[in-house]
Parts: structure tokens; C-alpha cells; sequence
């Protein structure tokens, strides 16, 4: 019998999955209650809508069902309530969009160095010499070294940067020139750009506080392409205000959006997106590969990547 996939996702992807060697029969689920889907589907393939952050409490009767796996379309499921982890099998999309959030941060990087925009000149009074940033020699630390801090590390080595990281496992990166440092408080005392890239867990929640911001070089740039969680917002703002760090790249904040006149939204050093850095619709096509790819490997009874470590959290 042919697997049944209930899927949130488009339903242009969902056709293209339909042609998967084994013939897996999809079933479109519907945003308002994605869980239901549990008492028909063998695999429930799902993304952050909306209605998984509507509190759903105790865990649905019907979960985890007929369900033999649940697949995340995002890397992290931090968004997901905690008894989807009552699945027999959950993984994650991780990998999928590190390249395009490392470019985003890359060129984060570059736009807070050179900052072209405000040296342009627009008349010949403005004709002066004004001395750029550098980035060639400049030191990039990375508050954990995944898909996505990998990425970022071997962009920063090709551009000359020196790159030190601190990662949870405390393994060597296998990356010539990234050097892994003793703890987050060498990290932020050295860094000029410091890049936060890890899952959103009760361990990581306002990992970036005061304490460790009182430790940055004054004028650091700090970017989080993670979760909005990880940082400590109104620690951010006080050393945005006091002068000691000097400029944030925030693609996420907590909560998303922020409330209409929250201090970052206009706080002139502060660049905020609304987390955009994935690229997520543009690389779709990566997300098929690599479900296509897992589903291949759960068919022919072997275990799909990136599974979920409940008790890590991601």
C-alpha cells in the first residue's frame, strides 16, 4: 500500500512529492487544525503556521494517531507545540536554507562595515574623504556552528576574517581557520561581528543578556538569524543605548511581528527584517530534494536525517 502524506506545504510541492518513486498518496491538510490529520496519514508533513501556536492543551485526543512520522519544513521546532515530539519519528528541514542565511549575513556584515548608503554623496559638499570599515581582518564569532554556522564560517574564512566559534558539542570543526574558543564570554570579548545561529530551547532563551553584552568591544555588531528568544531584547536595547555594543541585524525577534512602536523598529542601530533571511520560497527546491531523499531512506526501512532530539529540543 502506498504511504499517505498529509502535507501543509503548497500544493505545487505537494504534487512534485506525489512523483516520488513510491507512489505516496498526498492529502492537502488544512491551516486551521493540521494535527487532525493524524487519524489518516502515515506522515504528516508540516510548517509554522498559525495554528500551532494556538494553545491546544491538553495534547489532542487524536495524537499522534495512525501517524508513523512527522517532517518539519522549518530547521527549528521550537514553534510547534511539545507534544508533537509524541510522534513516533519527528525530523527537520535542517540545511535546507543555511546557504541563503549565510549570505544574509555576510552581506550584514559588509552593509555595517562599508555602509555605502551613508557615505554616498548627493552634492559636492558631500565630496569628502570618509574612511570604511574593514572586514579582511576583522574577527566573526559564531554563537553555534550547525548547517547554518558552518556556512557562515567558511564565508568568513574566504573573505579574510579571522572566525572563532563556540558550539554546544565542543567538537572540532574540520574547517581550516575557524577556531573554536573556550566559552561565550571569550567569544563576545573578541568578536567584531558576533553571529547567533542556535535552536530555540529553555537552555538558549535570553542566552545573549546583559552580563554578556557588558563584554563586547565597543561598536561589535551582533546578528541573530536564530530565534528572537535567544536574546534578551531589553538587554539589547540598554547596550544599544549606553554605546557599548554598536549596531544589531535582527531577522527575528520574539515576538513576530514585534507590537506596532516597539523601540526596535525604529532605533537608528538597528537593522531589522521580518525574518526573511531563509529565503524560504527560493529554495523550495531544496526542501523537495531533501524530503524526496528521506522519504527514499524511511521506504526502504532506514532512518531519515535530522531526526529530533526531544530531550535537546532540536
Amino acid at each position: 500500500m502506498s504511504l499517505i502524506i498529509a502535507s501543509q506545504l503548497e500544493a505545487d510541492f505537494n504534487r512534485s512529492l506525489a512523483r516520488h518513486p513510491s507512489n505516496p498518496i498526498l492529502i492537502d491538510v488544512a491551516d486551521d487544525e493540521p494535527w487532525s490529520a493524524a487519524s489518516e496519514a502515515d506522515i504528516l508533513l508540516v510548517r509554522p503556521s498559525p495554528a500551532w501556536r494556538q494553545p491546544v492543551s491538553p495534547r489532542p485526543d487524536i495524537w499522534p494517531g495512525r501517524l508513523k512520522w512527522v517532517y518539519s519544513a522549518s530547521a527549528g521546532i521550537d514553534f510547534y507545540p511539545d507534544w508533537l515530539l509524541d510522534a513516533p519519528l519527528v525530523t527537520c528541514g535542517r540545511g535546507v536554507a543555511s546557504e541563503e542565511i549565510a549570505d544574509y549575513v555576510i552581506a550584514a556584515i559588509y552593509a555595517y562595515a562599508k555602509n555605502l548608503e551613508g557615505v554616498t554623496a548627493r552634492s559636492r559638499a558631500q565630496w569628502v574623504p570618509v574612511p570604511l570599515g574593514r572586514v579582511s581582518g576583522t574577527t566573526i564569532g559564531i554563537i553555534g556552528l550547525g548547517a547554518i554556522g558552518t556556512a557562515v564560517a567558511r564565508r568568513g574564512v574566504a573573505l579574510g576574517a579571522q572566525v572563532v566559534a563556540v558550539r554546544r558539542s565542543g567538537v572540532q570543526t574540520g574547517i581550516a581557520g575557524v577556531q573554536l574558543v573556550a566559552d561565550l564570554e571569550t567569544l563576545m570579548a573578541e568578536a567584531d561581528h558576533i553571529v547567533v545561529a542556535v535552536p530555540a530551547t529553555p537552555h538558549t532563551r535570553h542566552l545573549v543578556n546583559d552580563g554578556l553584552l557588558a563584554r563586547v568591544k565597543p561598536g561589535t555588531h551582533l546578528i541573530n538569524v536564530a530565534r528572537g528568544s535567544v536574546i534578551d531584547q531589553d538587554a539589547l536595547i540598554r547596550s544599544l543605548d549606553a554605546g557599548q555594543l554598536g549596531f544589531a541585524t535582527l531577522d527575528v525577534t520574539e515576538p513576530e511581528p514585534l507590537p506596532e512602536g516597539h523601540a526596535l523598529y525604529s532605533h537608528p542601530r538597528v537593522r531589522l527584517t521580518p525574518h526573511i533571511s531563509s529565503n524560504h520560497m527560493l529554495v523550495r527546491h531544496r526542501l523537495l530534494e531533501k524530503i524526496q531523499d528521506d522519504l527514499s531512506r524511511f521506504v526502504r526501512g532506514e532512518s531519515p536525517s535530522d531526526v529530533v532530539d526531544r530531550a535537546r529540543g532540536y
